[in-house]
């Protein structure tokens, strides 16, 4: 076994490798930038290693910087993680020129399965089933759009060295296959250093589901079944599961037998995943193959029982698998839910900064049976760089059904805070209640078909509001009985709680009446209907359980002046409880109108200005391109929303912006 292991990455990735390899005895070694100088994997590994300034291109992915500092320290195996030199060739050869181990596959299998265009044309000689398209290099984006054209609209451009939704776009005509190719050929080349690119048809309602393959350096190849990655926004997975709940069992050992075969046709050894794409009638198509680890692989762990890194470590080190294909067996239920820095109310874009509150759920074995997990490379009062990719953390989820699952992970999410960047967990908790998704209704298409119009948060129903509305009486309570207890009695009066209140919140007035009695605390709303209400709140806590007619509810509260803000399952509302009187009052007072940006073009996320399109005086019509914005090694084109005259641009190229930033003014 090995006696020392220099991760090769960064984040979460190089925290659950560390863990592993603690577990296993093995001591660890960490290389970070300038922005991970205090990053938590750098404080778990037994040494470090600075190898360069924030940019990966300048740290993270220059190989001689990463053999240097296996030199330094000794280290006799390195672990890739996944991105970056993960599947680069030229890297597992180097570590073999240096007689360090590499775990991960053999050079052969990287340069077959890890390069998108190859891997596809083995299949199809393998005869896997393969979806149409153009294997070729593209030389330009004419080149693209005639190859577009050929195979037939919508088409998906994809960087052949890509991973993670890097380098990726869909097109639905020339104009869109033209700037797809570009931008995907310029997140390709800052992402992975090469920017070749090939189209493919892209299959339109489909499912994409993986099957997690291990082999060992003896000819020993297994599949430990698949995981259902559908539910996707901007090609990147966002929420998995395992097992898919689409597939039946003979379908799962097709794919499965299938992926096997083409892992032992390449000579794979270690743990990688093999992708389809499946359609409604379970046909499916091979994708592509992963040779590395994946981000979502926590699943397939909790569901098999295995520890994937252990594996890899093992196979690494020369032993035989210790189990054999009839012995893996598939065990309840796992979500996986992504939570990302990026702002849902914005449609999704990074968001940078510093976690002021970071305070995940607890892990481990649950009362009800279920099981939690979280996968993380943060902690509260770290930084979010803009230099890397934007995942916080993975949140996971076991139970021994899937619904059962899903409920576990909606608790886990109200659970879950983060203070003080952008961040996807009220959209994850709004799809947690979806019936399509609870159905299990999937494919990639799910996001741009729920959330057509982008997320704007979840509308309370009349059950849910009252249910907050109980809670902001209660919160209120325990905020005026501390007011008379610090008050006290003037001469022989003390000031009085009253008991009859209106609870504004969502737009909706809740008159109601909240009382005690030898059961304890209730409300009791104007319709006569009651409910009893208990809760562990007291000022300064910024989250609570209440339980209301006995069932548990964990929300987020935060006072907003005289206002009680309250977050739960993806709902924020500002909850305002007056008297009657005030109420009345109240509703008098006119509303303040947010100021008018319809002709300004402000920057929708902190980024750097990579070109602008347009200059003062031009005119514009909608959809027509009018800057590029790069942020977390993406790039995002702001794009004219109506015909128009540009007045003024305020930034050139190569400006760094923050968010609401302007831009450029129109007339």
């Amino acid at each position: 076994m090995f006696k020392k292991i220099l991760i090769a990455n960064r984040g979460e990735i190089a925290c659950r490798v560390i863990k592993t390899a603690k577990k296993l005895g093995i001591a660890t070694v960490a290389v970070y930038s300038d922005a991970d100088r205090d990053a938590m994997h750098v404080r778990m590994a037994d040494e470090a290693v600075h190898i360069g300034p924030s940019p990966s291109a300048q740290s993270y992915i220059v190989i001689d910087k990463i053999i240097e500092a296996i030199r330094k320290t000794g280290a006799d195996a390195v672990h890739p993680g996944y991105g970056f030199l993960s599947e680069n060739a030229a890297f597992a050869q180097a570590l073999e020129k240096e007689g360090v181990t590499f775990i991960g596959p053999p050079v052969g299998a990287i340069q077959a399965m890890g390069d998108k265009i190859t891997s596809k044309k083995l299949a199809a000689e393998a005869g896997v089933s393969t979806v149409p398209g153009h294997m070729g290099l593209i030389a330009d984006a004419d080149e693209a759009v005639k190859i577009s054209g050929s195979i037939g609209y919508p088409v998906m451009i994809k960087a052949s060295a890509g991973g993670g939704g890097k380098g990726m776009r869909i097109a639905w005509n020339d104009q869109e296959a033209r700037e797809g190719f570009q931008s995907s050929k310029n997140e390709a080349k800052n992402s992975f250093g090469d920017d070749r690119i090939f189209i493919e048809k892209f299959v339109t309602e489909p499912r994409h589901i993986e099957i997690q393959v291990l082999g060992d350096k003896h000819g020993n190849t297994l599949y430990l079944g698949e995981r259902e990655c559908s539910i996707q926004r901007r090609n990147q997975k966002v929420i998995e599961e395992a097992p898919s709940p689409f597939l039946d069992s003979a379908t799962r050992k097709a794919m499965g037998e299938q992926a096997v075969a083409l892992s032992k046709a390449v000579g794979y050894h270690s743990a990688g995943t093999v992708e389809f794409i499946v359609d409604g009638n379970r046909n499916f198509y091979f994708l592509e193959m992963n040779t590395r680890l994946q981000v979502e692989h926590p699943v397939t762990e909790l569901v098999t029982g295995l520890d994937l890194v252990e594996q890899m470590i093992r196979v690494a080190a020369g032993e035989k698998l210790a189990f054999r294909q009839a012995e893996v067996k598939l065990n309840g239920w796992a979500i996986e839910s992504r939570l990302y820095a990026e702002d849902p109310y914005r449609n999704f874009l990074p968001s940078i900064g510093r976690l002021t509150r970071y305070r995940p759920p607890a892990e481990g074995a649950n009362d009800d049976g279920t099981v939690t997990r979280n996968d993380t490379g943060v902690f509260e009062g770290g930084e979010i760089s803009m230099y890397y990719d934007p995942m916080i953390a993975k949140l996971c989820t076991w139970g021994p059904d899937r619904l059962t699952a899903v409920e576990a992970m909606a608790d886990a999410l109200d659970q879950f805070e983060v203070e003080g960047i952008g961040h996807n967990l009220p959209f994850l908790s709004s799809v947690m209640q979806q019936q399509r998704f609870r159905d299990g209704r999937l494919t990639t298409a799910y996001i741009a078909e729920e959330f057509a119009d982008g997320f704007h948060g979840v509308t309370p129903d009349e059950t849910s509001a009252r249910k907050l509305a109980a809670i902001a009486v209660s919160i209120n309570q325990v905020l005026q009985e501390r007011a008379s207890q610090i008050s006290g009695t003037i001469g022989n009066h003390r000031r009085i709680v009253g008991n009859d209140w209106v609870v504004n919140l969502a737009d909706m007035d809740f008159p109601l009446t909240a009382g005690s009695s030898a059961d304890g605390a209730y409300v009791r709303f104007e319709d006569g209907t009651s409910a009893s209400i208990a809760g562990d709140w007291t000022p300064g806590r910024t989250l609570a359980t209440f339980n209301i007619d006995n069932q548990p509810m964990s929300v987020k509260v935060e006072l907003t002046g005289t206002a009680i803000r309250l977050r739960w399952r993806g709902i924020d509302v500002i909850a305002r409880v007056r008297s009657p009187r005030v109420a009345e009052l109240a509703k008098l007072m006119p509303k303040k109108l947010p100021p008018d940006t319809s002709k300004m073009l402000l920057c929708p996320m902190p980024g750097v200005i990579t070109s602008v399109s347009v200059k003062a005086g031009d005119t514009v019509e909608a959809g027509q391109s009018l800057a590029i914005v790069e942020a977390m090694k993406m790039e995002n084109i702001l794009r004219a929303e109506r015909r128009a005259v540009v007045k003024r641009v305020a930034v050139a190229a190569g400006a760094s912006l923050a968010v609401d930033e302007l831009i450029m003014e129109f007339e």
